[in-house]
C-alpha cells in the first residue's frame, strides 16, 4: 500500500504546483470549466429524465407487486447513474485534455523545466492528442458498464459499483495524463503500457485519487491543472528519470 499512497501524494505535489506556477495553472481552469459545465447539463438532463426512461425501459414490471417493481427500478437508476459517472469522468478527462491542448502543455513543461534535465522534445501532436482522447473515452466505457453491471449486485452493489469504478477509471485516467510525458520520451504505446505496469499501485494510487477527486462537483476544474502536473511528475519517475515525486 505505500506505493499506492505515494500515487496519492504526487496528486498532492500537483496541488503544489498553484504555489509555484499560479498564473500557468490558472490558465488550466478555462478548458476545465467549459467541459464541466458541459457534461454536468448532461447529468442532470439524465437525471431528470431517468424516472421516465426506466418506466419505459420496463413495462412488463407493471404486472408486479409495486414494492419490487420500485426496487428493480432504483436499482437499475443507481446502476445507470452510477456507470454514466464513470463515464462522465472520463469524457471530462479526455475532452479537457483536447480542448486545452496548448494549456496542458505548458503545465507540462513547467514541471519538467522546474524538475532539472532536458525537456523531452519528441512530438506529441493534435492527431496523438486525438487519438488518446478517443482511446481513453472508449476505456471509460468499459469502465462505465463494468461498474454499472456491479452495482447491479443487491444490497452491496452500490459500494460495489463505487470502488470499481473508481479503479477501472483510475486506472484509464492515470493511463492518459501520463502518456504526454512518455510519449514526449519517445516510447510507443506498448513501452507505455510496460513501465505503467511495473509501477502500477503507484500509478493506480494517482489515478483513484484524481478519479475521487473530480466526484466533487467543481473540483474537477481545479484539480484538473494540478492533476497534469501531478503527472508530469509521475512519468518522470515511471521513466526512471526523476525521484521529485517521492
Amino acid at each position: 500500500m505505500r506505493e499506492f499512497w505515494r500515487g496519492v501524494r504526487t496528486l498532492i505535489d500537483g496541488v503544489g504546483w498553484w504555489r509555484r506556477h499560479p498564473g500557468v495553472m490558472a490558465a488550466g481552469l478555462i478548458p476545465a470549466g467549459i467541459v464541466f459545465l458541459v457534461l454536468a447539463g448532461a447529468l442532470v438532463g439524465l437525471g431528470f429524465a431517468l424516472p421516465g426512461l426506466l418506466d419505459a425501459a420496463t413495462p412488463w414490471a407493471e404486472a408486479w407487486d409495486p414494492f419490487w417493481t420500485n426496487v428493480l427500478r432504483w436499482a437499475l437508476g443507481i446502476a445507470v447513474l452510477g456507470g454514466s459517472v464513470v463515464l462522465a469522468i472520463a469524457t471530462f478527462t479526455a475532452l479537457t485534455l483536447l480542448v486545452g491542448e496548448p494549456f496542458y502543455d505548458r503545465i507540462w513543461r513547467s514541471v519538467e523545466q522546474d524538475l532539472g534535465g532536458r525537456v523531452p522534445e519528441t512530438s506529441y501532436g493534435f492527431g496523438k492528442v486525438v487519438g488518446d482522447s478517443l482511446g481513453l473515452f472508449g476505456k471509460g466505457i468499459l469502465a462505465a458498464l463494468g461498474s454499472g453491471l456491479v452495482a447491479l449486485i443487491p444490497v452491496v452493489g452500490a459500494p460495489l459499483g463505487a470502488v470499481t469504478g473508481a479503479v477501472l477509471n483510475g486506472s484509464v485516467i492515470a493511463d492518459e495524463l501520463t502518456s504526454r510525458g512518455l510519449t514526449a520520451r519517445g516510447l510507443d504505446a506498448g513501452q507505455r503500457s510496460a513501465l505503467v505496469r511495473s509501477h502500477r499501485r503507484r500509478v493506480l494510487g494517482f489515478g483513484v485519487a484524481v478519479h475521487v477527486c473530480f466526484l466533487v462537483p467543481f473540483a474537477a476544474v481545479a484539480v484538473m491543472p494540478a492533476a497534469v502536473a501531478g503527472a508530469a511528475m509521475l512519468a518522470r519517475h515511471v521513466a526512471g528519470e526523476d525521484q521529485a515525486s517521492g
